[in-house]
């Protein structure tokens, strides 16, 4: 479909829509555009919005866990909260945080706050997002989930220049099946997945 001049496709497998390649933004484009968000970690609106994901999460991590914040942005305002809890987080971001070092280690969880419709390969950043977490591990994935096809063009979410793939709940208990992850949607727009230990069953 074509929408304001953008062209979006279907995945026939797993329902995601994304953004044609070729009118992906350059890096430039995308940093410039992460500058104008204005994400304060001390703001309490914008905490307790990622709470939706860090509540449920915290709730099934043991304690004292590690964790790796993917797509952290310039302010880890979730990163904090994580760590005030009890848990190491260390920093990932293309952008603002890009120590690839972090990327060779292995973690007992990983969460992806609105960074997940960033990606400009979703199938090798899932699976690199798989490789790094340790079985049991946890994927807390937050981004807002596409519904309905009448209101996609009109849909503040695609709006962002940066936003290339739009998942819905179905595209991740698709991925969830590929992987062996267990597969939870414990609110809107958040989804925890858990990788299977090892001789378990998803």
């Amino acid at each position: 479909m074509c929408v304001e001049g953008r062209d979006y496709l279907r995945c026939g497998r797993c329902e995601a829509t994304f953004l044609l390649p070729a009118q992906r933004p350059a890096a430039a484009a995308e940093r410039a555009e992460y500058a104008l968000h204005c994400n304060d970690a001390a703001d309490p609106a914008y905490r307790r919005f990622l709470g939706r994901l860090a509540a449920p999460l915290l709730a099934r991590l043991a304690p004292a866990s590690t964790g790796l914040d993917y797509g952290c942005g310039p302010g880890p305002a979730l990163a904090g909260m994580l760590r005030a809890a009890g848990h190491a987080v260390a920093l990932y971001d293309p952008f603002f945080a890009p120590d690839a070092a972090v990327l060779a280690r292995s973690y007992d969880f990983i969460t992806c706050t609105e960074a997940a419709e960033h990606f400009h390969d979703p199938a090798a950043e899932f699976a690199r997002l798989d490789g790094l977490l340790r079985p049991g591990g946890w994927l807390a994935v937050m981004t807002c989930f596409q519904a309905d096809d009448a209101r996609f063009a009109g849909w503040h979410y695609r709006r962002d220049p940066t936003h290339v793939v739009f998942y819905r709940e179905s595209t991740f208990r698709w991925l969830a099946d590929r992987f062996g992850w267990q597969c939870e949607v414990p609110c809107k727009d958040v989804v925890l997945m858990r990788k299977a230990q090892g001789g378990e069953t998803p």
